[in-house]
C-alpha cells in the first residue's frame, strides 16, 4: 500500500467512521482498495499497535465517572509503583511527568463511588495520597491526530460541546444500549460486516447498532466514532500538559478560547486540590519535538495573555498504559 492511502485510511477516518453494513469496503472504495486491503492493513496495524481500536470516545462524565489523578513518587519506587496502578482496572492512561507529581493517570468507573474505592485502592496499594482533579468542564477533548495537513480531518470533527458540571449525576442507559456500550468499548471486530456480528452476540441488527452508535453521536454521549491511533508509534513523543491557574471568574471564556486552538487536542477545567495543586485549567499539545511544542505554546500563550497566570509545563517522559475508558465493566473482556 502507498504511503498516501495509509495515512487517509489512518487520518480521514478518526470522526464518523461509517456506519454502514460493510464500512471497510467503502473506506476501500473512497481511496482505491479493496475491502482485504483495508481490512488486512487495520488487522496489522492493530498487531503493531498503531491502531488502538476502531470504536467510540464517550463524552466526558456522560457514563460513569473519571478522573485525573497524580503521585509523587520517590524515583527509586517509579516502576514498582507504576505497575501497582496499571494492575487497577480503572486506570487506562498512566505517564510519567516532569514535576514533583511525577506519576499522572486516569480512572473511569462505572459511579463516583466506585471511582472513591479505586483511588483509596491506589493509595492503600501504594502507601502515598493521590491528588485527584476532577473534570468540571470540557472545552474541547479529541484526541485525534491530523497525519496528513488536510482538510478532510478537521471537517469531520464536531464542535466541541461543554461537559456538565463535575457531580450531577450520569446518564442511566437503558439495559440494551448499555450492554452495546460495553461491547463497543472493545472497539469494533476487524471483519467485513463488524456490525452485524456486534449486532448478533446481543440479538440485534447491524442497522439497529448503527443506528444507536448514530444517535449517542448526536445527542453527545459520545465525541466520536472511529479510528483511535497511539500517538507515540506515530512519533508523536513530545508530548506537554500545559496547566494554569486561572482566576474562577475568567477560566470559562479563556477555556474556551484555548480550546479552539488547531494545536490543542485536550482542554478542560479541573478541580483544584489545595494546597497541593493550584491548576484549574490544562491543555495537551502533542508534537514530534520539544522545541516544536514549546514553540506552539509559547505561541499560543501571547495569543490569549494567558501567562499572565501562574503556570507550569509538564512533559511526558515515559508512557506506562495506555488504552481506551472503560466506564462499564464488560465480564467478558480481556480489554486492558
Amino acid at each position: 500500500m502507498d504511503e498516501a492511502r495509509r495515512l487517509r485510511l489512518l487520518n480521514e477516518w478518526q470522526h464518523r467512521f461509517p456506519l454502514v453494513d460493510r464500512p471497510f469496503a467503502e473506506l476501500g472504495r473512497v481511496v482505491g482498495l479493496s475491502e482485504d486491503e483495508v481490512l488486512d492493513a487495520f488487522r496489522l496495524w492493530q498487531a503493531e499497535g498503531l491502531v488502538s481500536r476502531i470504536g467510540p470516545v464517550v463524552a466526558p462524565r456522560r457514563v460513569g465517572a473519571s478522573a485525573l489523578a497524580a503521585l509523587a513518587v520517590p524515583s527509586e519506587r517509579l516502576a514498582e509503583v507504576a505497575a501497582r496502578v496499571n494492575g487497577r482496572p480503572e486506570v487506562n492512561h498512566n505517564y510519567e511527568r516532569e514535576h514533583h507529581f511525577n506519576l499522572w493517570f486516569v480512572l473511569t468507573a462505572a459511579s463516583d463511588a466506585a471511582l472513591d474505592a479505586a483511588v483509596a485502592a491506589v493509595a492503600t496499594d501504594t502507601g502515598l495520597q493521590p491528588v485527584v482533579l476532577p473534570m468540571v468542564e470540557a472545552y474541547h477533548i479529541d484526541l485525534g491526530f491530523d497525519l496528513c495537513g488536510i482538510s478532510a480531518y478537521r471537517s469531520g470533527r464536531r464542535e466541541p460541546r461543554p461537559a456538565r458540571l463535575a457531580g450531577s449525576p450520569p446518564c442511566a442507559l437503558p439495559g440494551i444500549e448499555q450492554g452495546l456500550l460495553q461491547a463497543l468499548q472493545r472497539g469494533l471486530p476487524i471483519v467485513p460486516r463488524p456490525y452485524a456480528v456486534l449486532g448478533e452476540r446481543m440479538e440485534l441488527s447491524g442497522a439497529l447498532v448503527c443506528a444507536f452508535i448514530d444517535e449517542w453521536l448526536v445527542c453527545g454521549l459520545l465525541q466520536r466514532f472511529g479510528v483511535v491511533v497511539r500517538h507515540h508509534e506515530l512519533g508523536y513523543t513530545a508530548n506537554a500538559m500545559c496547566v494554569w491557574d486561572v482566576p474562577d471568574d475568567k477560566v470559562g471564556e479563556i477555556g474556551r478560547l484555548l480550546g479552539g486552538e488547531a494545536q490543542v487536542t485536550l482542554c478542560y477545567r479541573r478541580r483544584r486540590a489545595l494546597p497541593q495543586w493550584r491548576y484549574n485549567l490544562f491543555c495537551m499539545i502533542h508534537g514530534k519535538a520539544r522545541d516544536q511544542v514549546l514553540a506552539t505554546r509559547a505561541g499560543i500563550a501571547e495569543r490569549l495573555g494567558l501567562d499572565q497566570w501562574p503556570h507550569e509545563v509538564l512533559f511526558s517522559r515515559r508512557r506506562f498504559k495506555q488504552r481506551g475508558a472503560c466506564y462499564l465493566p464488560d465480564p467478558e473482556s480481556t480489554y486492558v
